[in-house]
């Protein structure tokens, strides 16, 4: 057994728990509001199709089965979430406002129920999520990365912004698993994801992190400050971070202590926060300036 830090995990069930339900309490009410026929600013998804992947299927049971690969010893070869998030979108691509607001019920119900029933040792148990080995309580908490961003998305077919409390939560479970990739690279170092309202920062060292909260204007050392929504958009590529590095929407601290976390890229291509650790590494590369070169990068954290 591990004595290393395991990030949030750390924090604990309870912990986990208000920040992952909160933000399925919020999107259920997101999408309970909107027209589900209509078309998001992602490409060729609806509402629908948003809410048909996040949510609970008879073929289509993520948390269950994540749950179920910890509870076997956590091996496995990551799952592609891009043809299974293709499979579940068409086979349920008919499915009735009312089968869709369900299936997102139950899967909230599976958190709740994990949260409830499952061993302790399950939490720090690895499971294989779609970007490496990951404890399974870190993956419940991942939820919040996608629900808040996913939240974003719904904005743009007339619902509510997430509450502040979920783009917080969405930005912990993101210093988690970058800090948790971080760990499994051999990477000691660590950043501060930061924001007006605060932020949290994570650290890796001798194979373990640690994610904790920071308060406002603590963006010391390596640090990408932004608003939460901005942070958000650029992990999950819905906003490329080099023009809102451009225009001074955001920000880059302690570029060289930054770059030592740049090999996470290689090693999970699909991570949450890739394209901000790309514009780092490009951004130091630039003979002329910030603007040298474009990147950009996609939130993968997903349940599959």
């Amino acid at each position: 057994m591990t004595t290393s830090s395991q990030g949030m995990a750390d924090a604990g069930r309870d912990e986990v728990g208000r920040l992952v339900l909160g933000a399925w309490d919020a999107f259920l009410e997101q999408a309970a509001a909107v027209d589900l026929a209509r078309a998001t600013r992602l490409p060729g998804w609806r509402a629908h199709e948003v809410c048909v992947h996040l949510g609970a299927w008879p073929d289509h049971a993520a948390l269950a089965d994540l749950t179920a690969v910890a509870r076997a010893g956590g091996t496995g070869t990551p799952a592609d979430p891009d043809p299974v998030n293709a499979r579940v979108t068409a086979a349920h691509r008919n499915a009735s406002r009312d089968e869709v607001l369900a299936a997102l019920r139950r899967a909230r119900a599976a958190t709740e129920r994990y949260l409830a029933d499952e061993p302790a040792w399950v939490d720090t148990a690895p499971t294989v999520s779609t970007v490496g080995r990951l404890p399974m309580l870190s993956v419940v908490l991942g939820q919040a990365y996608e629900l808040a961003v996913h939240g974003l998305d719904l904005v743009s077919v007339g619902a509510a912004p997430p509450p502040p409390d979920v783009l917080r939560a969405g930005l912990a479970a993101l210093a988690d698993v970058t800090g948790a990739l971080a760990a499994a690279s051999g990477i000691a170092g660590g950043a501060t994801l930061a924001t007006p309202d605060g932020g949290w920062r994570f650290a890796a060292a001798d194979g373990g992190w640690t994610v904790d909260a920071v308060p406002p204007g603590a963006a010391v050392g390596p640090a990408v400050e932004a608003p939460a929504v901005l942070l958000l958009d650029a992990a999950s590529g819905r906003a490329n971070p080099v023009v809102a590095l451009a225009r001074r929407q955001l920000r880059i601290h302690d570029l060289p202590g930054l770059m030592t976390l740049t090999p996470i890229v290689q090693a999970a291509p699909g991570i949450p926060g890739g394209p901000i650790l790309q514009l780092a590494a490009r951004t130091l590369g630039g003979a002329g300036g910030l603007l040298s070169t474009a990147g950009g990068l996609l939130g993968r954290l997903r349940r599959g």
